[in-house]
């Protein structure tokens, strides 16, 4: 058998239908491009969720006030609180652990001369920075003497100045903002931390002394959370059981009765979210994946309408001496060729949508090479599967029914 005369004959009978052979293509590039730009959009989300809690440490334990279900809703339980004394209890009996950081929040207006704009205030120990795996860009942390003298300072996030319409944040280190009519002074700037997430800016929030939110801001004694820093990850179940049995024993809890309050790591977020937008990835990828079955119909189709025009063809290079394999090599080769040509194209189109999402909407995407190699390999496994009838059936003609078709 003469494969490269083969080939050379396949390669021109698609040369000679340029514009249809461009739209049976089609179907195959929009499928391999949407494979690779769904799963580069997955795969840049999952990296970004992952360096977001990475970020803020993966041996932080976080333990938020008990919640209770009802009719399918989650709901506040108003019996179920933490306070500063919890606090103080992990703080002072917990063998397994290296920082308690008490946190109360509120989302407050805030003013500076004729410009304001609306902010997460949080009230927090001294040692936020550290427990929180945070940095300050300029300036400093208010100081525990500070805290327990309930002194109007405060620490921003770079995105507070931002909504105020400045450049840098350093613009108010030094200055005094207003909060619900108080005077505080910016000791010192945060530094960023990147993106926003579904979770709230982490750069768009004020510190200040959770002795001054308690007893001047706020006016309660009930912490949204308190963030809890392990030794290491492998203390990470000591420091939980510590955690429990301390909190059990404050909230005075019978034997048997369920905890009031809730415990979760950020390793258990890193899976949690991990995973889920994992599946979401397969669910968009398989999205994506229908439209190559669909090309690879289409081809199927094209090549079977090619079959019955070239079937007077057929008949004459049969008889000229061409076998049954040399006809089914000819239309497997056309209808393969095809397939991989889009496969190509359709790798190029995905990879520049995947940056262009990446630079104009400013999407977290990450091209994964794995996803190139199987969508092009999808993409020619399609071309020999939608190939082979109307190659069958173009190697079965009788040569002499192939000669008398008009």
């Amino acid at each position: 058998m003469l494969y490269g005369e083969v080939f050379s004959v396949a390669l021109g009978a698609l040369r000679a239908n340029k514009l249809r052979s461009l739209l049976t293509m089609l179907g195959i590039v929009i499928g391999v491009a949407a494979v690779i730009a769904m799963v580069a959009l997955g795969t840049g989300a999952q990296k970004a969720v992952k360096d977001r809690i990475s970020s803020l440490g993966t041996t932080l334990l976080t333990v938020n006030p008990g919640q209770q279900r009802g009719m399918g809703v989650v709901i506040a339980d108003q019996n179920a609180k933490l306070t500063m004394d919890d606090a103080k209890a992990l703080e002072d009996r917990g063998v397994n652990i290296a920082g308690v950081q008490p946190e109360m929040n509120r989302t407050l207006q805030v003013t500076y001369l004729n410009k304001n704009t609306s902010t997460s205030i949080v009230g927090t120990s001294p040692n936020y920075l550290t427990v929180r795996n945070y940095k300050l860009a300029s300036g400093r942390m208010f100081t525990s003497q500070e805290d327990e003298g309930k002194q109007r300072v405060a620490v921003i996030g770079p995105a507070v100045a931002t909504n105020m319409g400045y450049e840098t944040a350093d613009a108010l280190l030094g200055e005094s903002l207003r909060i619900r009519g108080l005077q505080f002074q910016v000791v010192g700037v945060l530094e960023s931390k990147g993106q926003a997430s579904p979770f709230g800016n982490p750069d768009d929030q004020i510190l200040i002394p959770i002795s001054t939110a308690r007893f001047r801001v706020m006016g309660t004694d009930r912490l949204r959370s308190i963030s809890v820093l392990a030794p290491n990850e492998e203390k990470i179940p000591d420091a939980m059981a510590d955690i429990q049995k301390i909190l059990r024993r404050e909230h005075r809890l019978r034997q048997g009765a369920a905890d009031d309050f809730q415990m979760r790591s950020q390793a258990d977020f890193l899976n949690t979210l991990g995973e889920t937008t994992q599946v979401f990835t397969y669910l968009l990828s398989g999205i994506a994946g229908v439209s190559l079955l669909v090309g690879g119909i289409g081809i199927m189709n094209i090549m079977l309408v090619s079959v019955t025009e070239r079937t007077r063809e057929i008949g004459i290079r049969k008889a000229l001496g061409a076998t049954k394999p040399n006809i089914l090599l000819q239309f497997l080769i056309e209808a393969v060729v095809l397939c991989c040509l889009g496969g190509i194209v359709g790798i190029v189109v995905g990879g520049g949508g995947a940056m262009a999402m990446s630079q104009v909407f400013k999407w977290n995407t990450q091209i994964s090479p794995s996803a190139i190699v199987l969508a092009f390999a999808f993409s020619a496994v399609v071309g020999v599967v939608f190939g082979v009838w109307p190659a069958r059936r173009a190697a079965a003609l009788d040569p002499i029914v192939a000669l008398r078709y008009e």
